[in-house]
């Protein structure tokens, strides 16, 4: 491991490599432009997509194809390291719970209950994401697709306008709920807009939906998480300067918890809607400049 220049960029290489720019990243052979101000502009647009219903995967394929910003992997992976601490600090009492009624084995109690849900919802984001991973991958880089993608996000935040949600959470709705979060692996489908509207659609009781919807994706975050690092071990030389990307990583945290408290108060208002016509107005715009290209 050595250190170089005056921005302190730690190299980690299996050979010798010579980095004449200080805001550059290379991966293997590949060489992207990773500056401080595009970290955090990164973090941000994470921060707030991520949890709005808006789709950060759609966002980070428009702005990857549009602008050709490329973030080094192991970026990723620290934002799902940010993603899954607000997730953790933000319903950490109701995590603990869960797992104490787990380690007592008690299945009977509301938490427990609760928990052994969230295990049945994740089987179907699980194979659906198991034997569509390539197909919908594939998607990234089609911004026709996400365009399409966001009309449909839109759609369905919409289709909730007028519910009134009043039962409990039950398998039948958790399965349901698992499968709108495999669906949201296409980029544009937002994760946190299809499992909350799946939710209030089965007539899910708002705060239940909602907290339903993120302590579902802890598995599939880890999930994530598990395959980029796999990712990272396989690239043979990986210079990063850890200055922009852990900006850009704690701007995403913070902006991201900040988001999800916005998010729930939406959600008990019955405002979930009112994220449609941005969707739609951003969709829209995608699909014109494709078809115009």
């Amino acid at each position: 491991m050595s250190l170089s220049g005056k921005r302190k960029i730690i190299v980690f290489t299996l050979k010798p490599r010579t980095v004449d720019n200080l805001n550059t990243v290379v991966i293997g052979r590949e060489r992207t432009m990773l500056s401080a101000l595009e970290a955090v502009i990164l973090g941000v647009i994470q921060g707030l997509t991520e949890w709005l219903p808006i789709s950060s995967s759609g966002h980070l394929a428009i702005i990857n194809n549009s602008l050709g910003w490329e973030a080094p992997t192991i970026f990723f992976v620290l934002l799902h390291s940010g993603t899954l601490s607000v997730i953790l600090i933000f319903f950490r009492r109701r995590i603990v719970d869960i797992l104490r009624a787990f380690k007592q084995r008690d299945f009977e109690s509301e938490a427990g209950r609760f928990g052994v849900l969230v295990v049945l919802g994740t089987v179907p984001t699980a194979v659906i994401g198991f034997l569509f991973q390539e197909l919908f991958r594939s998607t990234f880089e089609d911004l026709l697709a996400v365009g399409f993608a966001l009309l449909v996000t839109g759609i369905l935040l919409f289709a909730v306008k007028n519910r009134a949600p009043s039962r409990d959470l039950s398998p039948q709705s958790a399965l349901l709920i698992g499968v709108a979060q495999g669906a949201a692996i296409i980029p544009g489908i937002s994760r946190s807009g299809a499992t909350i509207t799946a939710g209030l659609l089965a007539c899910i009781k708002k705060e239940a939906a909602f907290e339903f919807s993120f302590l579902l994706s802890i598995p599939t975050i880890i999930g994530a998480l598990v395959v980029e690092l796999w990712n990272l071990q396989q690239v043979p030389t990986i210079d990063v300067d850890l200055i922009a990307v852990f900006g850009g990583v704690i701007v995403a945290v913070f902006v991201g918890y900040l988001s999800l408290n916005v998010l729930l108060r939406f959600v008990l208002n019955s405002r979930l809607h009112w994220f449609a016509p941005y969707c739609w107005l951003v969709g829209g715009l995608v699909i014109v400049t494709q078809i115009l290209q």
